[in-house]
């Protein structure tokens, strides 16, 4: 196979199948956060730059129908892949091998949809809604379409993110198939059974966690579907600028907690948080205790800065408009970022164990390869790469946020002031982001 031509071998740790090997990049720390704060600096200062407004609005607007031909047949057969996956993770998940490198199953989970099908979906387009085999059950299945309390809008969607990261994190969903499969059975009842209760469309729609990060990173992609649900060639991240994507305080919520799972997820194998939790479980705290309490003191504090960014946009910008509608029409730039820290974070996940996939594939049961199982040797200079995904992230963010600024304030200089506490967060999320792709990746202690 073309896959298996630079091999190597790498280990497995408790979050995420081989990461294990990644080494530091050869730059002095200090140089290359302030590079990349000095780039989404110079960024902002170049974007102020540009205050014509008809040419904003034409920029993001720009737009083209996408033909997609044979459509129904491309849904059922995206339906039918959709299926088949989901069975062929179980199966092999409980009778394949245990060797996490050797089970088709658990590889096709983190390899091929974490990883692989999530990049497609803000690189090309959100097809989840297709190929999601829960939504395609639950559709055949009568149900009680019962309203949606509307008091509880997305926020148990915030709350099953941050469960399925913690648990991805503290359990070894990487390393052992049988319980990977047992708790994709788990997630698989509790999703029909609120399919069943509140309908599929409300169910999916709003409280899934799942189908909302596909569809809020497909946000950023190029093609699109506008409000009348035609689908549109447009340029990407033109679509974070639609005002009505994050429509309320729990939505905000939720791309906070999408910007921060993925920087926890990171958070953790490196070196510093080794020195930390050693030092904090020193003191007596339970590791199962600390890692949930760093998850959700993680994401308050950057729930807490975005807020304050929001309270400091209304202030410098002299606006009669509240806190909570700015901090609601500024959300959308940050799955930018969410986006480019994931690609930053898994192409080289990706790369490195889809030769694995490939050596499997064949006698998925049996697992057996000859020799050892093949793992992708990335180049060191990948390293850099994943930073300049981690500045294209910010530096998009950057740019749709001064269009959504333009939109939402009749002032030039009203748009701009409000734009300068956004900034200062971005930068802030660029250098943590770039900080923790940097650094070496460990196993998380304690797990």
């Amino acid at each position: 196979m073309a896959g298996t031509l630079f091999v190597g071998t790498a280990a497995a740790h408790g979050g995420s199948l081989g990461a294990g090997g990644r080494e530091s990049i050869q730059i002095p720390t200090w140089l290359f956060l302030l590079t990349g704060g000095g780039a989404i600096g110079a960024s902002f200062l170049l974007a102020s730059f540009v205050t014509d407004r008809l040419f904003v609005e034409e920029f993001h607007g720009w737009g083209k129908d996408a033909v997609v031909p044979a459509r129904r047949l491309l849904v059922a057969l995206g339906r039918l892949a959709g299926l088949v996956g989901l069975a062929a993770v179980l199966g092999i998940g409980f009778l394949g091998p245990d060797a996490a490198l050797a089970n088709l199953g658990l590889l096709l989970v983190w390899v091929g949809w974490w990883a692989g099908f999530t990049m497609t979906t803000y690189l090309v387009g959100n097809t989840w809604p297709v190929l999601n085999p829960f939504r395609t059950v639950a559709s055949v299945l009568p149900a009680l379409d019962r309203d949606y309390p509307a008091r509880f809008g997305a926020w148990p969607s915030v709350v099953g993110l941050l469960a399925l990261i913690w648990l991805e994190v503290v359990s070894p969903l990487a390393d052992d198939p049988r319980l990977l499969a047992t708790t994709i059975l788990g997630y698989a009842a509790v999703t029909l059974a609120g399919a069943f209760v509140f309908g599929p469309d409300q169910w999916f729609t709003t409280v899934d966690p799942v189908a909302r990060v596909f569809r809020y990173y497909g946000r950023v992609a190029p093609l699109t579907r506008d409000d009348t649900g035609r689908l549109r060639l447009r340029l990407p991240g033109s679509a974070l600028t639609d005002a009505r994507l994050v429509d309320g305080l729990d939505e905000v919520a939720f791309v906070v907690a999408l910007v921060w799972v993925t920087t926890y997820d990171g958070l953790v194998a490196t070196p510093l948080w080794r020195g930390v939790a050693t030092w904090i479980v020193d003191l007596g705290v339970p590791p199962l205790v600390l890692y949930p309490a760093a998850l959700v003191a993680g994401y308050l504090a950057f729930f807490g800065a975005y807020w304050l960014a929001a309270r400091g946009a209304r202030r410098l910008a002299d606006s009669y408009v509240s806190t909570r509608v700015l901090a609601q029409r500024f959300a959308p730039p940050l799955l930018a970022i969410a986006a480019g820290y994931h690609l930053a974070h898994y192409l080289e996940y990706f790369l490195s164990l889809a030769p694995a996939a490939l050596a499997v594939a064949p006698t998925p049961l049996a697992g057996s390869v000859t020799g050892e199982v093949p793992i992708g040797v990335i180049p060191g200079w990948f390293g850099a790469l994943n930073l300049s995904f981690v500045l294209l992230g910010h530096l998009l963010a950057i740019w749709v946020a001064h269009a959504a600024a333009f939109d939402r304030f009749p002032g030039r200089l009203q748009a701009i002031r409000s734009q300068y506490t956004f900034t200062l967060v971005m930068i802030w999320y660029t250098m943590t982001s770039l900080w923790i792709v940097a650094q070496p990746t460990i196993t998380p202690p304690f797990l």
